[in-house]
């Protein structure tokens, strides 16, 4: 069962300390599909992550011919495993468009990551938001 954005901000909101909502980070972390160890490149690699992260995008076209981008994604930290099914829930399986309109910041604000995490974390994160906004503006132009 894939976890929704909507199923993650209820959970954030339930959770009332921050040693919770790490552990529930976590959590969603491990409810990550599979990753297959043959997509783990260099090229799926995301640049500016002190862990290792690899995301993969698929490029499919909707009813109208607007390119829909569908993501997998892990890494080999715990919470930055868990900060992937996040990126994931908010992006993956929307259109160019839409990942591009797509307030962010304001949803990272809203949960409290840009306050609890580590400067590195909050890099790491900000470096997978950009290859995917990068990825919808590839998608837009092809």
């Amino acid at each position: 069962m894939t976890t929704t954005l909507s199923d993650i901000l209820d959970g954030f909101e339930f959770l009332d300390d921050w040693e919770d909502r790490y552990k529930y980070v976590i959590d969603l972390g491990r409810e990550l599909p599979p990753f297959p160890e043959e997509l783990r490149t260099e090229a799926n690699k995301v640049r500016g992550c002190v862990s290792q992260v690899w995301l993969v995008t698929e490029v499919t076209r909707d009813a109208a011919g607007e390119p829909v981008l569908t993501y997998r994604g892990d890494s080999d930290a715990l919470i930055v495993q868990g900060l992937v099914a996040i990126v994931l829930a908010v992006f993956s399986g929307h259109s160019a468009r839409e990942i591009l309109a797509t307030d962010v910041d304001g949803l990272f604000a809203r949960i409290g990551l840009k306050d609890h995490l580590t400067p590195q974390r909050s890099n790491g994160l900000k470096s997978m938001v950009e290859r995917i906004k990068s990825d919808a503006r590839a998608a837009l132009a092809a």
